[in-house]
C-alpha cells in the first residue's frame, strides 16, 4: 500500500471549513472504547497542539504579511482540528483516568517507532524513555486503584502489561545528560523523520497535561505524582525534541508538520473500529493534503524549493503506523536495559557512572530523602493497605529485582552496585 500525499487533488478550501456542528463529536463511552482508539485521539491531540503552536511561533518570527496570513488560515485549521479531537474525550473521564491512556499511549507508541526505527541511535533513544514511561503506567495505576478502586487494566483492556520498569525515582537526571544528538532529516530515513517529529509531540502533549491538570488533582499525593512525573516528561522532550533537525528551515518545518499529520491520519483511517473517529480522520486526511499543497506552493514561492529538497523520497508515506501488542518487545528492552542512565549524548550502565558524576549530585539534591519521592512512597502506602502493589502481568516482570511484589525497589538504573 503506497500513497503520496502531493499526488492527491486537494480539496477545495472551502470545502476544507467545518462548521460548529463538526467540530463538536459524540464523545466515546470510556468503558467501552477500545483502548488504541484512546491512544489514536490523545497522540493526535498531541499533533495537532504541536502544530497549533508551532504556527504561532512561526508567525511571531515573520515579517511577511502575506506569509503571516497564510500561516494564520493553515493554523486556524490545526485548532478547529484540536478542538474535535479533544472533544472526543467525554465528560466523565477524570483525569487519572485520562493519565492512564497518556501513558498506555507513551509505550504502544514508542514501541511501535523503535520496532520499525531504522537509525540505531534514534531507536536506543526510544528504548530508553520507554522503560520510564512504562514505569509511570505502573505508578499512576497504583494510585487510581488506591483513590478510585479501580483497576487499571479495564480502562486498557490487558493491551498493555502494568508492572515497574526502570523505578521512576532513577529517572531524575542532571540537565546535562537530556540532550541528544539531532538528526538531519535531509539524509535520514523518512521513518527517522517522521519518528522524532510523532514522538516529540506526543511527548510533549504529556508534559503539557501534567503542567496544566496536575495542580488540580483532589489529594496531595496526587498532585506530587503528578508533579514529579511532570518533570520527567520535561526531561523527555528535550530528550526527543533534541533529535530535530535545528537547520530545517521554518517553511521546511512547516512542511514536515503538516507531513506528519497527513501521514498520522492516513495510518489511522485504515484501521480505526469506530466508524465516527474514522470518518474524522479521513476529513482530517483530507485537510491536511490541502495545507501540503498549500505550503509546497509556499516553499517554492520564498525559498525556491521543492518538496524533493526537503524529502528525498519525495513525500511518499512509508508502511502505515498500527498499533499492536508490543508486550514482547517491552519485556525484552527492560530485561536488557533496566540498568541504563545517561551520559551526555550517550546511555551506559549506571556502574559505568564516574563516582562524581553530575547524575550522582543532582540525586543526591534532588532526592535528599526519599520519604519525599512520592512515585516511591504511593507505592508503599498501596502495599501498606493491600499486602502487595498493584500489577497486571501476563507473567512475572523479567527483572528479578523488580518481582518482589511487597517492596518497591529504588535502586536500579540509580545506585551503582545494585
Amino acid at each position: 500500500m503506497t500513497f503520496n500525499p502531493f499526488e492527491q487533488k486537494p480539496l477545495p478550501i472551502e470545502k476544507t471549513i467545518p462548521d460548529w456542528s463538526k467540530l463538536y463529536p459524540k464523545a466515546y463511552d470510556k468503558m467501552k472504547v477500545d483502548p488504541w482508539t484512546k491512544c489514536r485521539v490523545i497522540l493526535m491531540n498531541g499533533i495537532e497542539v504541536e502544530a497549533a503552536m508551532f504556527g504561532h511561533n512561526f508567525h511571531r518570527n515573520c515579517n511577511d504579511q502575506e506569509l503571516r496570513r497564510q500561516i494564520a488560515f493553515a493554523r486556524r485549521m490545526e485548532q478547529m482540528q484540536q478542538k474535535t479531537i479533544n472533544w472526543l474525550s467525554p465528560g466523565d473521564e477524570s483525569q487519572l483516568e485520562q493519565t492512564i491512556g497518556y501513558e498506555h499511549l507513551a509505550v504502544d507508541l514508542t514501541a511501535w517507532l523503535a520496532e520499525h526505527e531504522p537509525d540505531p541511535y534514534v531507536k536506543q533513544c526510544l528504548n530508553f524513555a520507554l522503560l520510564e514511561d512504562f514505569d509511570h503506567l505502573y505508578r499512576y495505576s497504583n494510585l487510581l486503584d488506591l483513590d478510585r478502586n479501580i483497576p487499571a487494566h479495564k480502562l486498557t483492556k490487558d493491551y498493555v502489561e502494568i508492572t515497574p520498569g526502570r523505578p521512576t525515582i532513577a529517572h531524575h537526571r542532571h540537565p546535562f545528560d537530556t540532550v541528544r544528538k539531532p538528526c538531519n532529516f535531509k539524509k535520514a530515513d523518512v521513518r527517522t523523520m517522521l519518528t522524532s517529529l510523532i514522538i516529540t509531540a506526543g511527548e510533549q502533549q504529556t508534559m503539557n497535561f501534567y503542567m496544566n491538570m496536575g495542580p488540580t488533582y483532589e489529594n496531595d499525593p496526587g498532585r506530587q505524582l503528578y508533579l514529579e512525573i511532570g518533570m520527567v516528561e520535561e526531561q523527555h522532550v528535550t530528550h526527543y525534541g533534541a533529535l530535530l533537525d535545528p537547520n530545517c528551515t521554518w517553511l521546511e518545518n512547516m512542511l514536515l508538520h503538516d507531513y506528519v499529520e497527513a501521514y498520522l491520519y492516513w495510518s489511522f483511517a485504515t484501521d480505526e473500529p469506530e466508524s465516527s473517529i474514522q470518518k474524522i480522520w479521513e476529513f482530517h486526511l483530507e485537510q491536511e493534503i490541502q495545507h501540503l499543497h498549500m505550503v509546497k506552493q509556499l516553499l517554492e514561492k520564498y525559498e525556491k524549493k521543492s518538496v524533493e529538497d526537503v524529502m528525498p523520497n519525495g513525500g511518499a508515506f512509508p508502511e502505515p503506523l498500527h498499533f499492536h501488542d508490543t508486550k514482547d518487545y517491552v519485556r525484552k528492552v527492560l530485561a536488557e536495559q533496566v540498568r541504563l542512565t545517561a551520559d551526555k549524548e550517550t546511555f551506559v550502565p549506571i556502574d559505568d557512572l564516574p563516582t562524581k558524576h553530575e547524575f550522582f549530585t543532582y540525586q543526591e539534591l534532588v532526592n535528599k530523602s526519599e520519604r519525599n519521592v512520592v512515585s516511591h512512597t504511593i507505592i508503599e502506602d498501596y502495599i501498606d493497605k493491600n499486602g502487595q502493589d498493584y500489577r497486571s502481568e501476563d507473567k512475572e516482570n523479567p527483572v528479578e529485582e523488580l518481582q518482589d511484589r511487597t517492596e518497591d525497589n529504588t535502586t536500579l538504573g540509580r545506585v551503582a552496585g545494585k
